[in-house]
């Protein structure tokens, strides 16, 4: 049995704020969206637009952004699904509890459920749910208000469509082109890290260990982010465009800068003093140079071409200072043929990034059907939440219709929003959402003694709207404070007698009673215990690895492509990443778990990263095939590959080293196998 509850240590929670993701275009849009309805319903004293409104303010947060063809078909079903919500919600809830209330919780659970099909559906069916609780909380009593009421959901619907399509049109490569510059700055915050180790007086293993978990993670993420916007783009747009070949040329171009720069940290960890007083020149010149590349792919800027070669040049120069046989030269002379790649976005014949979509596409059928039988069974994370969602929804909205009053709904629709698949989301979303909505809430009453006049709230509308979506990427607990004020105002132009102070007292009362509930039932319900789920993780990055050395080996010896090298060592990095996300969602379970096994699991971690820095090291060792013959070679492919297939499948009995000659990289390499040995051992004890 586990103890007692025990929260987890907020400080460690992974809240997320990223200033660059200011968007004030989409806040101007949603600022349009709602204002202008409000301001007509003033003027015209027409409830109905007050529906209008909710659905331009319900589709400004449903569009997914990226390319118009992706986008169009996500709001314009929202549209058209939200309007009949509105309408059938609205006349079963005249039926009564014992009607609404069953086919309520069956409409949460499919909204729920659909995340199985993505992002974007994902979103879309959390914006359905918050529309089925308010048509269940309020009811239509006859078809013909329903009637109006779908009608004007819909005219709001496409007014914000309207918006974002026609009259602010957004560039559709803009996204793509976004994601790759973050790449190529996330790539020149990994150079300004290893250039600061590489000046400190002395460095520790653990340093190296610190630098190689933090920004190479945070490297591969935002590759791996960039890989997925491109793709997407050029699905919906083609690949025959000259954008969409200057995006795909730089993602691959980043990840092989990527791969060169694990290389030399490792080249650099065990470097003499000299060999480290040139990599701080050139690492000193390499930074900006990365930087600048990824802000050329933004602003197109043509005067930049020229600096950025003659830094290239210099560094290649520093280089030059190098003894010819010098790793590090290596490593660099590699590092900079990319660069001059994403300089000129011209690829060398024998470069064949793949990143072109493989295979035929599903039809249509499959893509539904194939997600959905996957997923009917009770080892599917998705299915067990959508369950433990609808059961613990029952009861808030079982509340609803039986203890009405005018805000009971943002009970409810907390408790939807805030459940997530894993328990420290859960926990996270739902510190984000209290702490947000009560600031909000704080604001609101403010601005309620400023905006006093139909106008004045109307205008207070249109600010706070920019202010929310402007901010709506940077961290959602302030989009929550900005979008609190927008919904008590909202709220009071359909109930102007009630103060403002009411109204937000009562949201931020009902968002912590939720928040509350969605915490505890996620807790309670189902849980997907993130511990239990550590070994599983640890044995997926370990074969991920596995195939990476021997591909890595392979290509050493001529038997594989730079193309399949490239997609092993992606695949490594990628498993890699999903294991550390796993160990700190672990670490924020509640209860006094275990400690061994996420020890176990970290430490292997830590091995693997070392072990991916050595066989990327190798690559730019142009003499090991020349001093080492290629029995020998493929010897240490087949133990080290053999090796980590055992303790990817939980047996810790590896073969001695092989008797065959080994330099400092393969005996490193080594001493990480057999270090993951033993906490293999522990890990599944």
């Amino acid at each position: 049995m586990r103890s007692a509850f025990r929260a987890p240590d907020l400080a460690r929670l992974p809240i997320i704020v990223n200033v660059r993701a200011i968007s004030l275009s989409e806040g101007m849009r949603a600022g349009l969206s709602v204002a202008v309805i409000i301001a007509l319903n003033e003027y015209m004293d027409f409830p109905p637009l007050r529906e209008a409104a909710l659905a331009a303010l319900l589709t400004c947060i449903c569009d997914p952004g990226g390319p118009i063809r992706r986008r169009i078909p996500v709001l314009i079903a929202f549209a058209l699904i939200g309007a009949a919500v509105t309408a059938v919600y609205g006349l079963l809830r005249e039926f009564g509890p014992i009607v609404a209330l069953p086919l309520g919780v069956f409409g949460l659970f499919c909204s729920s459920f659909v995340r199985i099909y993505g992002q974007a559906p994902q979103q879309l069916g959390g914006l359905l749910a918050t529309v089925q609780i308010l048509s269940l909380d309020r009811g239509n009593p006859s078809p013909t208000e329903a009637a109006i009421l779908a009608a004007s959901f819909i005219a709001g619907a496409v007014w914000a469509i309207l918006l974002t399509m026609v009259i602010w049109r957004i560039y559709p490569f803009l996204p793509a082109r976004r994601a790759v510059a973050e790449a190529y700055r996330q790539l020149s915050e990994l150079t300004r890290d290893m250039h600061g180790l590489i000046q400190a007086p002395w460095i520790t293993e653990a340093a190296w260990e610190a630098h190689a978990r933090i920004h190479r993670r945070a490297t591969r993420e935002a590759i791996e982010a960039a890989r997925t916007a491109v793709m997407d783009t050029v699905r919906a747009r083609g690949a025959a465009s000259n954008r969409a070949a200057q995006a795909i040329i730089r993602v691959e171009t980043a990840d092989q800068i990527f791969g060169g720069l694990i290389g030399l940290s490792d080249l650099l960890e065990h470097s003499s003093p000299a060999e480290r007083g040139a990599a701080e020149r050139i690492l000193r010149r390499m930074r900006p140079v990365i930087l600048t590349l990824g802000r050329v792919v933004i602003t197109d800027d043509p005067q930049a071409h020229s600096r950025i070669n003659r830094s290239i040049d210099a560094i290649v120069a520093d280089a030059s200072a190098l003894p010819a046989d010098s790793r590090i030269r290596a490593a660099v002379d590699g590092i900079t043929e990319r660069l001059r790649i994403a300089r000129t976005l011209a690829v060398p014949a024998n470069l064949q990034p793949g990143v072109g979509p493989a295979g035929q596409t599903p039809s249509r059928w499959q893509q539904i059907v194939r997600p959905l039988r996957a997923n009917l069974n009770w080892k599917s994370p998705a299915l067990r939440h959508a369950l433990r969602t609808a059961v613990t929804a029952a009861g808030p909205l079982a509340f609803t219709m039986f203890w009405f009053t005018p805000y009971d709904h943002w009970l409810t629709i907390t408790v939807v929003a805030t459940m997530q698949p894993y328990y420290s989301l859960t926990y996270t979303k739902a510190v984000e959402r209290i702490v947000g909505t009560a600031l909000g809430g704080a604001i609101a009453a403010a601005i309620g003694l400023v905006c006093t006049t139909p106008l004045s709230i109307a205008a207070g509308m249109f600010v706070l709207s920019i202010s929310a979506f402007a901010i709506r990427a940077v961290s959602f607990g302030l989009f929550m404070m900005a979008l609190t004020p927008l919904v008590v105002l909202l709220v009071e132009t359909g109930s102007p007698q009630t103060g403002e102070w009411v109204i937000a007292l009562a949201r931020a009362g009902l968002t912590t009673v939720g928040g509350l509930i969605a915490v505890a039932a996620n807790f309670l319900l189902w849980p997907s215990r993130e511990p239990d789920l550590v070994a599983a993780e640890v044995r997926n990055a370990i074969a991920a690895h596995g195939a990476y050395a021997e591909a890595n080996f392979s290509a050493l010896l001529g038997e594989a492509t730079a193309a399949q090298l490239g997609q092993a060592r992606r695949a490594a990095g990628v498993s890699t990443n999903a294991l550390e996300a796993l160990i700190t969602r672990a670490l924020l379970e509640p209860g006094k778990q275990s400690q061994d096994p996420l020890e176990a699991a970290m430490v292997i971690d830590a091995a693997l990263r070392r072990c991916a820095g050595r066989l990327a090291t190798m690559q730019f060792d142009p003499e090991l095939t020349s001093r080492m013959p290629k029995e020998t070679l493929r010897t240490w492919r087949d133990w080290i590959g053999t090796s980590l297939a055992k303790l990817a499948a939980g047996n810790n009995d590896l073969s001695p080293r092989p008797n065959a000659a080994e330099t400092d990289a393969l005996a490193r390499i080594a001493r990480q196998i057999e270090l993951m040995s033993g906490a293999v051992g522990r890990l599944e004890a």
